[in-house]
């Protein structure tokens, strides 16, 4: 089996280049947050139950809490 190069771990990327200003910082969090939002879409869709079963539960938690 031929030998792979070795691919720098996340920390030294990290270290090499230059530091995320904060438009790049919130498009990458809107992209992750719509994804995240398009997988629970997805969840909901495959298993109605369990999400309605969620939905209640979330309710109740937020009937029950104290400001």
């Amino acid at each position: 089996m031929p030998d792979l190069p070795e691919l720098p771990d996340r920390a030294s990327r990290a270290d090499a280049r230059a530091p995320e200003t904060d438009s790049e910082r919130r498009r990458r969090r809107a992209q992750f947050l719509r994804e995240l939002a398009e997988a629970r879409a997805l969840r909901d869709r495959v298993q109605p139950r369990r999400a309605k079963a969620a939905r209640l539960r979330h309710a109740m938690r937020m009937r029950t809490f104290r400001w």
